[in-house]
């Protein structure tokens, strides 16, 4: 890895400005923040500790990728939510938005079981492979059209552990 986007002292304070506006905006409430594994582990913890409101955990697997670079277009859920979300505030929490097929298929997915409110937090978003309309609400950095890995992003399950963000070259 001989590019580093993102130290871990950046993406440290991005996650706490986050934190701090989610905290803002969910005063009074318990949001639920719904991962998507694995990939949000690292950064989902952190903005965790970042919010100072009580709210909870829940896990989606999704996959998309397998061991390739770029995304399949098919999604499937291989672990879904396991709590009743109706008449809760929802907020999706991904490490990166790259086509948004994913993202779409599960925003769709959460909607069915009429949440009162749906945001998304993503620590990565890369506006030139959009492919389809996903609004983020909650975003650490844009990026070009680079793969990365760290900070919880893999490439093959590999680098994940990493406390940066980096090109994979």
């Amino acid at each position: 890895m001989k590019t580093i986007l993102f130290t871990a002292e950046q993406l440290a304070e991005k996650v706490n400005e986050l934190g701090s506006q989610i905290t803002k905006d969910y005063q009074g409430k318990s949001p639920l923040l719904v991962g998507v594994l694995k990939g949000c582990v690292t950064f989902m913890a952190d903005l965790a500790r970042a919010i100072d409101l009580p709210c909870e955990f829940e896990f989606m697997k999704v996959s998309s990728y397998g061991n390739d670079t770029k995304t399949s277009g098919t999604v499937k859920i291989l672990m879904d939510i396991g709590c009743d979300i109706v008449g809760r505030d929802i907020i999706i929490v991904e490490d990166i938005l790259d086509s948004g097929l994913t993202l779409g298929y599960i925003i769709k997915q959460l909607e069915i079981r009429k949440p009162a409110s749906i945001k998304i937090c993503t620590l990565l978003e890369k506006p030139s492979r959009r492919q389809t309309d996903v609004s983020v609400d909650y975003l650490g950095f844009q990026i070009d059209d680079l793969f990365v890995v760290g900070y919880g992003l893999d490439y093959a399950g590999m680098y994940r552990n990493l406390p940066y963000i980096g090109v994979l070259e």
